[in-house]
């Protein structure tokens, strides 16, 4: 199979002024390739630099663009982190520090692009799906991560400044825990690409709990509740596969196709790192077959629902069949003077007491034979 990666010539990019709305976020017919548009109700940017070596590690939070381009000559590793895409001018200042191609601008913003892998003469570009679960609900922040890397950097450009998953990585870099701090900005990148990777778990938690929950739900007291939260769930995890499927093919590129910005070691790491998106992948699609199977389970329940009920209904219209048989025959009132046969049972003292009794016997006897045939139990055993 041949290479996935695209090489373009390293060019400055020409961005256009920030839209009014969101309806210029979306690129119109015959725009110009690599124009920038950047929705009207996005963060500032914040930027973090964190630069390490086995020695030391500098940490410095809310930088200027411009400060970034001094560390990037160094032999240390230098992470810059962008939370935000409020700016335009940060943007682009961003890309002539770092020498961004226009295209790679464009990708960074356009927050609807798949994960992909791209190559440039000196830098990798990957773009990545990143979910964070919500804290008290079912559910999850979905964002697009952004990673340029090279030689000795690593950028990465986040959406949002609230949801991040990347805190272990810090952690293990500020206290220099584990290899991060003796290896190059190849296996930041593997670290970051894996703590993505790694977040989808505890969101599919939630969602098999949901499922067992709903499971129940359906089969004690189903309501069209139930109903939304089944459709609701399936929409969510059809999200999730979006994001974790081409992710999953990415990083099998990293590893199949080989760069010069890529070590061995790290592409052993990936591995590790597409079996998980590989796990993720199964569990998807493990839970959107639960869900779809919770869709017949509904039908079933609110069907079987309904059969009780038409088992009720007809078990009381079968008791009061014969009774309103005897109380329509005695309702006709044919005078009794006119013939001995004209229901001679009018005229008795105990006549009225009598037809109630044979009536009530009537319901007793029907109700013990529906009782001894279970039918007053269960709808199943209905022989």
């Amino acid at each position: 199979m041949g290479r996935k990666y695209h090489r373009r010539p390293q060019t400055n990019f020409q961005p256009r002024n920030e839209p009014e709305d969101d309806k210029a976020f979306y690129h119109q017919p015959g725009e110009l390739p690599g124009t920038i548009n950047i929705r009207a109700n996005s963060p500032l940017p914040k930027i973090r630099l964190i630069d390490y070596n086995d020695i030391d590690c500098i940490d410095k939070n809310n930088i200027s663009a411009h400060e970034c381009g001094e560390f990037l000559d160094t032999h240390s590793v230098s992470w810059v982190d962008v939370q935000g895409l409020g700016s335009l001018e940060t943007l682009q200042t961003l890309g002539n520090v770092f020498k961004l191609h226009r295209l790679v601008l464009e990708d960074v913003v356009n927050m609807s692009e798949r994960p992909k892998i791209e190559e440039y003469d000196e830098q990798l570009v990957i773009i990545a799906r990143m979910v964070v679960p919500k804290d008290f609900a079912c559910g999850f922040y979905s964002e697009q991560v952004s990673f340029v890397l090279g030689q000795h950097y690593l950028l990465t450009v986040q959406e949002e400044p609230e949801h991040d998953c990347f805190e272990p990585v810090r952690h293990r870099i500020e206290n220099s825990k584990g290899m991060i701090r003796k290896r190059g900005a190849d296996y930041l990148a593997y670290a970051l690409l894996d703590a993505i990777i790694d977040g989808f778990f505890p969101v599919l938690e939630k969602y098999g709990e949901r499922i067992e929950e709903l499971e129940e739900e359906v089969i004690v007291n189903p309501t069209r509740e139930t109903l939304r939260s089944i459709y609701q769930v399936r929409r969510e995890l059809l999200q999730l596969r979006r994001g974790i499927w081409p992710q999953r093919n990415a990083i099998n590129s990293l590893i199949r196709d080989s760069s010069n910005l890529i070590s061995e070691e790290v592409q052993f790491h990936l591995r590790d790192c597409y079996d998980h998106a590989v796990q993720v992948m199964d569990m998807v699609e493990t839970y959107r077959e639960l869900a779809a199977g919770l869709m017949d389970v509904y039908m079933s329940a609110v069907s079987n629902k309904m059969n009780e009920i038409m088992k009720l209904l007809t078990v009381v219209s079968a008791i009061f069949i014969p009774l309103t048989f005897i109380a329509g025959v005695y309702g006709m009132n044919f005078n009794t003077e006119k013939s001995p046969h004209n229901m001679p049972e009018l005229n008795w003292y105990w006549g009225y007491p009598l037809c109630l009794a044979v009536m009530g016997s009537i319901a007793l006897t029907l109700l013990f034979i529906f009782w001894r045939r279970g039918w007053l139990e269960n709808p199943s055993s209905i022989k």
